[in-house]
C-alpha cells in the first residue's frame, strides 16, 4: 500500500516531463477530469429526468384531450415528432414506460409524494396518534422535546468549554486547563445521559404511536365484516396483513425518528446561530458575512439536491409492496400446503417464489444505485463545500476583528485562538444540524411512502365499513347496465335492506350478483316464514352460496329489496367449519368467549349435552378436558370439525341456520339425528345439499337451473324420492339404447353383403 503514492507520483512526474509541463499541472488537470467526469454524470441523469418529466406532461396533455383511445405510437409520434420517435429511447423512454405512463395518465394515479395530500393524511393519522392533549403520547413527546433542547445547550456549553480549554493550553496555564477539563469530564456525565435518553424517549414514543394506530386499525379492520369485504369487494388493498403489520411499524418508526431528526437540528441552528453572533459582536467584527455566505452555500446546495433527488417515496412504496406480495406468495404455499403436495405443484409454487422475490431484490437495486450517486454528490457538498465555507466564515472575523488586537500580553492570540475553536465547534455542530435537516428530506420523502399506504389502508377500511367499494369490474358495464346502475365505471348497490323484528325474509326482486359483478340471477322474489325449511338445489355456480352470503350481509345487494331479521337471528355453518385458537370449550361456543357463555347462563354440562347430541362427546376425556388446547384444525377429522359446526348451531340456537354442505362428511344416520334435534328447538334450516337423505327435513324446495332462472315449490319428500328412483331407472335404461342401435345397424350392414349365402349356412362370426 505504501508503494501506491510513490508509483502515483513517479506517474506523474514523468507524464510531466513528456508533456514538459509541472507536476502539478498534470495532477490539477487530473482532479479537473475526474470531476468533470462526476458532473457528467449528474448533469446526464438531470437532462434524462427533465426530459422525460416534458415529455410526461406532453403525453398527458394528449391523453385528456383525446375523445377516445389512442395508440402509444401515435402518442409518441405526436409528441417528440416522426424523425426522433425511432430515437425515443436516447431520452430514456421506451415502451414500458409509456404503457406505464399512460397507465398513470388515465388512472390519474400518483405515486407519494410530499405534497398537500401528504400532509393531509400525515394530520389525520397524527389524530388518531395522539388523540388529546392529556395523553400518555403528549407526555412522552414533551419529554422528547425537553430532552433535546437540554442537548442543544449542552452542546453549546461544551464548544464555549473546550475553546477556553485550548486558550488556557496556548497560555500555558496549566491549573486552569487542568480546571476546565475536570468541568469538561463532568459535563460528560449528564450529556451521555441525555443523549441514551433520546434513543429511549424516541424508541418509546414510536412504540405508543403504534399502539394507538394499531388499536384503531383493528378496530376498524374487524368491525361491520370489514376484514372480508376488504379481501372480496374492494381491490384497493392487495395485502392487508402487511399493511396492518409491516407498513404501520415502519410509519410510525419514521414518525418518531423524523420528529427529533427535525426538532433537534432545528433548535441547533436557532441557539448555535444567536451564539455565533454574540461571538462576532464579541471580537469586533461584522454579523453579516457569516449568515449571508453560509445561508447562500445552504440555499444553493439544497437546489442541486432537491433538482437532482431521486422519487424516494415512491421507490420505497413499491418496494413495500413487493414485500408485501412476497410474504402473500408464502402465505398461500402454507395456507394450500396440501392440495399443493397433492398436486405435485412445487415447481410451479417455486417459479412465483423466485419471479416475487427477483421483482423484490429488482425494486432494491435500483433504490441501491440512485441512493449512491445521490449519497456522493451530498457528502461532497455537505462535509467539502460547507467545510470550506465555515473556515472561510471564521477566518474573516477573526482577522476582520478588532476588539482583541492588543487585549492581553501575547496580542490576543489565546483570545483568537479561544474563538476560533469554540466557533469551529459551533459551526461543526450547526452544519450537521443543517445537514441533518437537509438530509430528511429524504426521509420525508420515504415516510410519504409510508403515509400514503397506512392512510390508503385507513381510508379503505372506512369506505367499506360503510358500503363504498371500489373494484375492477370484470363483465362489460354496458353488458350490465340493464341490471346495474354505474358511476364512474363502478357499480352503486342501490339495493335495499331492512331489518324485520318478525323473524320473516322477504326478497323483492333482488339481483345476486358477485363482487365481480357477474351477474348469476338477475331477479328473485321469495318469502321464507319460520319453520318453513328450505332445500336449495342446483348446479354449480348458479347462486346458492351466493345467496347466503347476502342473507349474511357479506355481499351488497345492487338491485331489489331484502327484509330480513337481525344478523344474530342467523347461523352459517360452511362445508369446512373454521377451528378458532383456543381451547376445546372454544370451538363449541364460538363466535362467544368463556365470558359470554356464562353471561348466557350455560355450564360445561350444557356444552356436553351439546356434544352428545353429535355424537362428540368422547373427545373431551380423548383430548384431555374443556382447557385442552391444541391445533384443533389438524387434530379433529374432517367429519368431527363438521359435527363441532353443528353443536356451535345448538349452542347458539339461531332463527335460521344456513347449511351449506356442511354435514357431506358426516355418516348418515348421525346427519339424521343431528337434523331432527335442529327441527325439534324450532331452527328453521335453510339447507344446500345433493343427499337425498335429507329432502324428508324440509317443506320446500328452491331449485336454480344455472343459467339466471329459479323456481320455489313444495317439497313433497316421499314423492320427490319416488320420482328420483323411477328416473333413475329410466336413465339406466336409455344408458343401453346407443348400445343396441349400433348393433342392429351391424345386422343390418351384414345381411346387404354378397356372401348372403355363407351366412344363410350359418358361418357368422361374431
Amino acid at each position: 500500500m505504501k508503494e501506491m503514492p510513490a508509483t502515483a507520483s513517479k506517474f506523474s512526474q514523468g507524464l510531466a516531463n513528456a508533456l514538459n509541463v509541472t507536476p502539478q499541472t498534470v495532477n490539477r488537470s487530473f482532479y479537473c477530469f475526474i470531476v468533470t467526469l462526476y458532473l457528467l454524470k449528474v448533469g446526464k441523469d438531470l437532462k434524462k429526468k427533465l426530459d422525460e418529466r416534458q415529455f410526461q406532461q406532453s403525453v398527458e396533455e394528449k391523453l385528456k384531450s383525446a375523445n377516445k383511445p389512442r395508440a402509444l405510437s401515435e402518442l409518441v409520434h405526436e409528441t417528440i415528432g416522426d424523425e426522433n420517435a425511432e430515437k425515443e429511447s436516447n431520452i430514456g423512454v421506451d415502451e414500458a414506460f409509456l404503457k406505464k405512463l399512460q397507465k398513470e395518465a388515465t388512472t390519474k394515479k400518483q405515486g407519494p409524494a410530499v405534497n398537500k395530500e401528504f400532509f393531509i393524511q400525515l394530520r389525520k393519522l397524527l389524530r388518531i396518534m395522539i388523540p388529546g392533549l392529556w395523553t400518555k403520547e403528549t407526555a412522552l413527546l414533551t419529554s422528547h422535546t425537553a430532552t433535546l433542547v437540554a442537548r442543544t445547550f449542552i452542546s453549546i456549553y461544551v464548544a464555549a468549554l473546550e475553546g477556553r480549554m485550548v486558550k488556557y493550553i496556548v497560555r500555558q496555564d496549566i491549573h486552569k486547563f487542568g480546571m476546565m477539563l475536570l468541568y469538561w469530564l463532568g459535563v460528560a456525565v449528564p450529556a451521555t445521559f441525555i443523549n441514551s435518553m433520546i434513543r429511549f424517549l424516541e424508541t418509546k414514543l414510536a412504540l405508543a404511536f403504534r399502539t394507538r394506530l394499531v388499536k384503531y386499525a383493528y378496530r376498524s379492520y374487524l368491525k361491520d365484516q370489514t376484514y372480508y369485504r376488504v379481501s372480496n369487494l374492494d381491490g384497493r388493498i392487495e395485502n392487508a396483513d402487511h399493511c396492518l403489520t409491516d407498513d404501520v411499524s415502519s410509519f410510525t418508526s419514521s414518525v418518531a425518528h423524523l420528529y427529533s431528526h427535525i426538532t433537534k437540528p432545528l433548535l441547533d441552528i436557532l441557539l448555535i446561530s444567536f451564539s455565533l453572533y454574540r461571538l462576532a459582536k464579541g471580537m469586533g467584527s461584522s454579523t453579516l458575512h457569516g449568515p449571508i455566505l453560509t445561508g447562500g452555500v445552504i440555499i444553493l446546495t439544497g437546489q442541486i439536491l432537491k433538482m437532482t433527488s431521486p422519487k424516494f417515496g415512491k421507490l420505497v412504496a413499491e418496494e413495500a409492496a413487493k414485500k408485501g406480495y412476497l410474504r402473500y406468495i408464502h402465505s398461500r404455499i402454507i395456507t394450500n400446503a396440501e392440495e399443493i403436495a397433492f398436486y405435485g405443484g412445487h415447481k410451479v409454487e417455486l417459479s412465483h417464489l423466485q419471479r416475487a422475490y427477483r421483482s423484490l431484490t429488482d425494486q432494491m437495486n435500483v433504490i441501491f444505485a440512485k441512493r449512491l450517486w445521490y449519497v456522493m454528490l451530498e457528502q461532497f457538498l455537505m462535509k467539502y463545500v460547507w467545510s470550506g465555507t465555515g473556515l472561510a466564515t471564521v477566518a474573516i472575523t477573526v482577522i476582520l476583528g478588532k476588539k482583541l488586537k492588543n487585549s492581553s500580553s501575547d496580542g490576543g492570540v489565546s483570545e483568537r485562538t479561544q474563538y476560533f475553536t469554540t466557533a469551529k465547534n459551533m459551526l461543526m455542530s450547526g452544519g450537521d444540524a443543517v445537514e441533518r435537516l437537509m438530509t430528511s428530506y429524504k426521509e420525508i420523502v420515504e415516510l410519504a411512502g409510508y403515509t400514503a399506504r397506512v392512510a390508503t389502508m385507513i381510508e379503505v377500511f372506512d369506505d367499506v365499513s360503510k358500503g363504498k367499494y371500489k373494484k375492477q369490474v370484470a363483465a362489460q358495464e354496458k353488458d350490465l347496465q340493464n341490471v346495474l346502475e354505474f358511476k364512474n365505471g363502478l357499480p352503486v348497490p342501490k339495493g335495499i335492506v331492512v331489518e324485520r323484528p318478525d323473524n320473516i325474509i322477504i326478497v323483492e326482486h333482488m339481483a345476486i350478483v358477485t363482487p365481480n359483478c357477474d351477474i348469476i340471477v338477475p331477479d328473485i322474489t321469495l318469502s321464507i316464514t319460520p319453520g318453513m325449511h328450505l332445500l336449495i338445489t342446483g348446479p354449480n355456480g348458479c347462486g346458492k352460496s351466493s345467496l347466503f352470503r347476502i342473507l349474511s350481509g357479506l355481499w351488497p345487494i345492487y338491485k331489489g329489496r331484502l327484509e330480513k331479521p337481525s344478523a344474530a337471528t342467523m347461523f352459517y355453518i360452511p362445508q369446512r367449519p373454521y377451528m378458532s385458537i383456543g381451547t376445546l370449550r372454544d370451538q363449541v361456543i364460538y363466535p362467544d368467549t368463556l365470558d359470554d357463555m356464562k353471561k348466557r347462563g350455560k355450564t360445561d354440562y350444557d356444552l356436553e349435552d351439546i356434544l352428545d347430541v353429535v355424537n362428540l362427546k368422547h373427545i373431551v376425556v380423548r383430548e384431555g378436558g374443556w382447557n385442552a388446547t391444541a391445533d384443533w384444525k389438524d387434530v379433529l377429522s374432517g367429519g368431527e370439525k363438521q359435527r363441532m359446526g353443528m353443536a356451535r348451531l345448538f349452542y347458539n340456537r339461531p332463527q335460521y341456520a344456513l347449511l351449506d354442505e356442511c354435514t357431506s362428511a358426516v355418516s348418515i344416520d348421525v346427519e339424521t339425528k343431528m337434523y331432527q334435534q335442529a327441527i325439534e328447538s324450532g331452527i328453521t334450516l335453510m339447507t344446500i345439499t345433493h343427499r337425498p337423505s335429507l329432502w324428508k327435513f324440509h317443506t320446500h324446495v328452491l331449485q336454480f337451473d344455472g343459467e339466471g332462472g329459479w323456481s320455489l315449490e313444495p317439497l313433497d319428500a316421499n314423492t320427490r324420492l319416488t320420482l328420483k328412483e323411477e328416473m333413475s331407472k329410466l336413465e339406466q335404461q336409455l344408458a343401453v339404447v346407443p348400445q343396441v342401435e349400433n348393433r342392429l345397424k351391424e345386422l343390418h350392414q351384414l345381411l346387404n353383403t354378397k356372401d348372403m349365402k355363407r351366412i344363410k349356412n350359418g358361418d357368422i362370426s361374431d
